[in-house]
């Protein structure tokens, strides 16, 4: 009867050990786009000649290049929120004690 009492406490004792708790293998910064490291390209604008059509095009080009970078800068900060709350969430979970980790879910 005692080897089971001590081989029940010996197993008991093994799950109330801390988890060592580690976040995602990617860091927030690898899930932007590497391409958007580099920016956003203006538009080439029209010679001192050029018609008042070939202008118009031109400004009208650098303003959807502009809303491209600022879209995103909108992007990138919401993947990194959402990516550092994926790894709070996971911190979170690994630090619950036993019984919230058994019924915790």
């Amino acid at each position: 009867m005692k080897p089971l009492i001590v081989v029940a406490a010996l197993a008991l004792a093994g799950c109330m050990t801390r988890p060592t708790v580690t976040t995602q293998t990617i860091s927030c910064t690898e899930v932007v786009p590497k391409e958007w490291e580099q920016g956003v390209p203006g538009v080439e604008m029209p010679g001192l000649n050029a018609a008042v059509g070939e202008i118009w095009a031109a400004l009208d080009g650098q303003t959807g290049r502009l809303d491209q970078a600022n879209g995103r800068t909108k992007d990138t900060i919401g993947i990194v929120k959402r990516c550092e709350a994926r790894d709070a969430q996971a911190v979170n979970r690994g630090s619950r004690g036993f019984f919230g980790r058994l019924f915790g879910g």
